[in-house]
């Protein structure tokens, strides 16, 4: 059988005696849908933060392709290819839509590789595909503190996908957002499965009823269940702690 792309091992992150992560063992697949929910507070982001590096499991493993991770720099991570999008929009107000992507879109970034004309052009190539793929090309020229809320989250879906990263990590894309933006969103990341592997935090439901794929339930930092939203929904001790009724 071949490994997971992405294993978490018996992970623990612990704050001072408080534990986010408690013994959180967890897999995806390449080119999978993976969707994670959970109350406030159950780890959520803190898992996501001790995929990408941001926070150093106290314990436990995180193997990509099976090469351990945990006690590696974020831009290391990040290299190897995983690449995440934070719940408030990180974009370049002062740039166009396409210069954004441009930049996310560069592969080589040393300050030499700025005098030759190939590396850009294929950026750009890369950034013009990617307008199409995040219904963006109608703004391809606007300033990007000029977009909505909404315009603004996709764009920086965009900036994530444009590193071409194998494991793609989405924090709450929907946050902010109202019921027609949230269902354009869930067809812009259902548009990514298959060439990636899209991890979802969201809490609302009607959302990842959208998106189908695989639901991992978190609570105080542990997996409570996992399956398809189907089996999540029927399941009485979600509907009592996630849902808040017994």
């Amino acid at each position: 059988m071949t490994a997971p792309m992405l294993e978490m091992r018996n992970v623990v992150v612990d704050f001072d005696g408080f534990k986010a992560i408690n013994d959180l063992s967890l897999s995806i697949e390449s080119g999978s849908m993976t969707v994670v929910i959970g109350p406030n507070g159950a780890g959520k982001s803190t898992m996501c933060d001790s995929i990408i590096g941001r926070v150093r499991p106290t314990s436990g493993k995180v193997l990509f392709h099976g090469r351990e991770i945990q006690a590696e720099a974020e831009h290391s991570i990040v290299g190897l290819g995983i690449c995440r999008k934070f719940q408030t929009p990180g974009v370049l107000v002062a740039l166009s839509v396409i210069d954004n992507l441009t930049i996310a879109a560069t592969r080589d970034r040393r300050w030499w590789t700025k005098f030759g004309r190939k590396g850009e052009a294929e950026a750009r190539s890369r950034a013009e595909e990617i307008l199409e793929t995040v219904g963006l090309a109608p703004r391809r020229d606007a300033l990007a503190g000029n977009l909505s809320h909404g315009e603004k989250q996709w764009l920086e879906i965009g900036m994530v996908v444009a590193t071409d990263a194998e494991l793609l990590l989405l924090d709450e894309p929907t946050a902010g957002m109202g019921a027609a933006e949230s269902t354009q969103t869930a067809e812009i990341v259902k548009a990514l499965v298959g060439k990636h592997a899209v991890l979802v935090i969201d809490h609302d439901i009607d959302f990842v009823s959208q998106l189908g794929g695989h639901v991992v339930v978190l609570h105080q930092g542990q997996l409570l269940r996992e399956g398809t939203l189907e089996q999540i929904r029927a399941d009485e001790e979600v509907a009592a702690i996630y849902l808040g009724r017994a």
